[in-house]
This record gives C-alpha cells, structure tokens and sequence, in this order.
C-alpha cells in the first residue's frame, strides 16, 4: 500500500498517521476556513516533520460560500453531544467528498494508490459523509475513475473515539500534539462537541488543558 492520508491534525487521523506511518507517502491537509483550521494544521505539520513524511496544505478558500458555525464567518459554536439537534450546524457540506475527490487526484497523479481517511463511528449520528455507506460509495466511485484504481480505506469507521485513542496511546502518540476544539482558541473550551469527545476518549491519559 502506497497511501496519501488526509490528515486534519486533530486526534483520530494523528493516530491514523502513527498507525500507518510505514505506508503512508503523503499527508494532505485541507485549509478550507475552519475556526479550528490553522492550529490543527500546525500540528499537522509538526507530526510530519517528527515522523518525516512529506505534508502538503492546501487552500480551499471556496468553502466560503458554504454555511457552517465551524467556519470563519458562520456564527457561534453550539455546546453539546454531537446527537444533540443543535450540532448540525457544524456540519461542512459534503466536506469529505470535497476533500476525497481533490486527494484522489493527488494520489493518482502521485503513483499513490490508496486514500486514508480518519472517519469514525461517532461523526455518523451528525455527519452524512463520515457513514460507511457514503464510504463505501465514493471509494467504489474513485476506484471507477481512476485509472490506478485508487481506493479509500477507513480502518475507524465502526470505531468509538476512545478505542482510537487507546491505538494511539500504545503507538506513543503524543495527544499535547493534537489539537480538538471547534472554538479554535488557545486552550480547548472543554464544551463544544469535539472537546466533549476528546475529554471522554483521553479519560485517564488526558493532559489538555481545558477552559
């Protein structure tokens, strides 16, 4: 497997990164306007440097036109669990399938052949395009239209956030390298969605420091 993993910077694809770290060529991260964007990216590019893989960011400014509270300009972060109703205004349309289909032509035009994505099984209360069966679909679509027949493999998609991190604490991730917080602050807020699941998925190696 030669794979370009699409790697925010936040817990999950940090611990997808470390687990496939001896496949994986390329990282990709996408700066598509998030409040929490920029310091996710720097520790995206810190772990690529400790780890010596090649990272590459990549503007999207169009996701300006997209509504979202996670964006710049989309208006407060809601408290609360990801099935509270409220949550859904963090949702970035079609986010993922944005990102899968720029990565695809990446990979290809890099002789990579598969595509890493750090979805998992707590985004699919709220999130349409982090579910297996969206998945499922696009890697059938990318491996149709592309001539390497590249393919998308989400080894966390059935996973709890806790059990991705326990992956990560026996690879020795350093989670002080990660970042979670939808608010984008310094310190995580310790009340949006993501911090919530961040508190439940360290509880008992968690030295973030909360708001």
């Amino acid at each position: 497997m030669k794979a370009l993993i699409i790697y925010s910077g936040g817990l999950d694809s940090t611990v997808l990164l470390y687990q496939y770290r001896e496949s994986v060529k390329l990282a990709v991260s996408f700066d598509y306007g998030s409040k929490h964007n920029e310091r996710e990216i720097r520790c995206a590019e810190r772990n690529c440097r400790k780890l010596g893989i090649p990272h590459l960011v990549i503007p999207l400014p169009f996701f300006s036109h997209f509504k979202s509270s996670l964006l710049k300009d989309g208006g407060e972060i809601p408290e609360g669990n990801y099935a509270d109703e409220n949550m859904k205004s963090t949702v970035v349309p079609f986010r993922n399938g944005i990102m899968l289909s720029i990565a695809a032509g990446i990979a290809e035009s890099n002789e990579l052949d598969t595509l890493l994505i750090a979805n998992h099984g707590g985004d699919h209360s709220i999130y349409p395009d982090c579910r297996t069966e969206f998945i499922d679909a696009i890697d059938e679509a990318i491996r149709l239209g592309t001539y390497a027949g590249v393919r998308v493999v989400s080894p966390y998609a059935e996973m709890n956030k806790h059990d991705i991190a326990l992956i990560g604490k026996e690879l020795n991730v350093d989670f002080s390298d990660t970042y979670s917080c939808y608010n984008g602050n310094e310190t995580h807020c310790g009340l949006c969605s993501t911090c919530i699941e961040r508190k439940e998925a360290l509880s008992g190696f968690d030295k973030t420091v909360y708001r």
